[in-house]
């Protein structure tokens, strides 16, 4: 009996020391991880980081109109088929090879697109920029989920989140002040010396899984054909459709039928190949489904309010880039703030329940901006800003944990590609119709006014008088005068009620989206997915 007991007092600090150190965070991996996240940052931050500042790079490089669209729509159409891909490829050839060739080649690529001197090669260089470096975004939530104990995920899942919507809003801002104070060449250069230390650390410092190269063997080209066609057709056509009127456009209806063959296409070898190189099983968890649903959800909130927000500053108030980044950075701050608060509320709160307050608040704040008219400045637009700003790092904290947290290690890799380009898929998809519907929107409404702004109007009569009093002295031309500028007046109030029809649009998505978490499974406790030490 003596024996036993002691064998079983000396057994018991063994057990436990072993139990603390699965549920304790390497520091060395943490580092590593934040290294990976500024790799992450850079992918996210510089699709936002160049919008801001297109019409110096097209009167830098003597660029058309039509051509320069195309810096970003090559950036996003090769980004948005390597994210799928990246789960293959990180298998195949381990995440420290992967990271550290999607580091560097994006790195190369930003020197590259700084030092361009025409469109032909700005647009090479962003497409491959965009192809190279979209690897890192859904490495960084697969290892988020795969190398840290579940009951950590408390402090990881916001770094991801912080970075995945404070990068494209921050972006604006960012580019304002490098192309107002340096030029248009520093948002690539700006790339430089941080890509140099997160390639460095990717190759010396991750160690987390071991290559498969017998994976390169079984390569599925069809599938990965399929996939390029398919992805990069459909974003072409999210991104142009709008301004193209559609299918009255030749090449849309062109780009449509390839996406449709690269569809079938790709579906067919992701269900009958060996080792498809997109595996769609995930799909098969319900909250997996769920999660990728919110995240499409964010992506039409999270780009399009940042899409929203510059056309009315510009359009109607009259901000430069510059004025512009400065008021929209409200948001980045409360999320900044938010940020820990959303992850100490992870540890405790059902996610469901953190989800449901975010996309209530984020409602609320797209339902204050209904009200929106032309006299709207900084302080009307402060507060819808800072709620969307809290209300998304309350939803993306615990969306990856839904989607990512409860699938096993080995599926994670290539589910974490698939929620990626949820998201971005959201992006392209809510921009396309936001586009769509304001042309619509404004057309009605402008059509409307033109009928009440007639002669039998009595206000309408008033306000011509009086502007042609102000432009008396173009004597003859002043009936022109005061007529072009009450038709100017009428379309800025037709815009303006489009956008306030855009926000009852985004109230109403979001509060759909607090209702659909009833058929949410709630994740296991700390909501992570894999623990540590894959």
């Amino acid at each position: 009996m003596a024996a036993n007991g002691t064998a079983e007092v000396t057994a018991a600090p063994v057990v436990m020391t072993a139990a603390v150190d699965e549920d304790r965070i390497d520091p060395r991996r943490l580092i590593t991880f934040l290294l990976m996240v500024l790799g992450m940052f850079m992918a996210i931050l510089d699709i936002q980081i160049v919008s801001a500042s297109l019409s110096e790079i097209q009167a830098g490089l003597a660029a058309s109109s039509d051509e320069i669209p195309w810096i970003q729509t090559s950036y996003l159409i090769a980004e948005v088929i390597m994210i799928p891909l990246s789960g293959y490829l990180s298998r195949m050839l381990s995440t420290r090879w992967l990271f550290t060739i999607s580091a560097g080649g994006f790195t190369l690529m930003s020197l590259m697109c700084g030092l361009s001197n025409s469109m032909t090669e700005m647009i090479i260089w962003r497409a491959l920029q965009g192809f190279i470096g979209g690897a890192m975004i859904p490495t960084v939530f697969a290892c988020a989920f795969t190398i840290f104990p579940r009951s950590k995920m408390h402090i990881v899942s916001p770094m991801i989140g912080l970075v995945a919507t404070l990068a494209p809003t921050i972006g604006p801002t960012l580019g304002g002040y490098l192309t107002e104070y340096l030029s248009w060449h520093w948002l690539f250069f700006i790339n430089v010396i941080p890509g140099i230390i997160v390639t460095s650390a990717a190759f010396l410092m991750i160690d987390f899984d071991k290559p498969d190269m017998s994976l390169l063997r079984r390569f599925d080209w069809w599938g990965f054909l399929g996939l390029a066609l398919f992805l990069g057709a459909m974003e072409y056509v999210l991104e142009e459709g709008a301004a193209d009127d559609w299918f009255a456009d030749e090449l849309i209806v062109a780009m449509t039928a390839v996406m449709a063959v690269g569809g079938f296409l790709f579906f067919w070898r992701a269900f009958t190949a060996q080792e498809p190189i997109v595996r769609l099983d995930a799909f098969a968890d319900r909250n997996f489904a769920m999660g990728s649903l919110f995240s499409f959800g964010l992506g039409i909130g999270l780009y399009g309010l940042i899409y929203i927000f510059p056309l009315y500053l510009s359009g109607v108030r009259g901000y430069n880039s510059l004025q512009i980044g400065e008021a929209m950075m409200v948001s980045g701050v409360s999320m900044f703030l938010t940020a820990p608060i959303a992850g100490r509320l992870s540890q405790s709160v059902d996610p469901r329940l953190m989800m449901g307050i975010g996309f209530g608040i984020f409602a609320f704040s797209c339902w204050m901006m209904t009200g929106l008219t032309e006299d709207w400045d900084y302080w009307e637009i402060f507060l819808p800003q800072i709620l969307r700003g809290v209300s998304l790092m309350l939803c993306m904290v615990p969306v990856s944990n839904i989607a990512l947290g409860m699938l096993p290690p080995e599926k994670v890799k290539n589910a974490s590609g698939l929620f990626n380009l949820t998201r971005n898929l959201g992006g392209a998809v809510g921009l396309a119709l936001i586009n769509t519907v304001l042309r619509n929107r404004e057309d009605l409404h402008y059509a409307r006014i033109a009928e009440s702004v007639s002669g039998t109007n009595h206000a309408a009569q008033e306000t011509m008088r009086m502007l042609e009093q102000v432009y008396s002295s173009l004597s003859e031309a002043a009936d022109t005068a005061a007529l072009a500028t009450l038709t100017q007046m009428a379309r800025l109030q037709s815009m303006l009620m489009s956008l306030a029809d855009i926000f009852v649009l985004l109230t109403a998505l979001f509060a759909s989206l607090a209702l659909l978490l009833i058929f949410v499974e709630r994740p296991a406790s700390g909501g992570g997915g894999g623990g540590g030490g894959h």
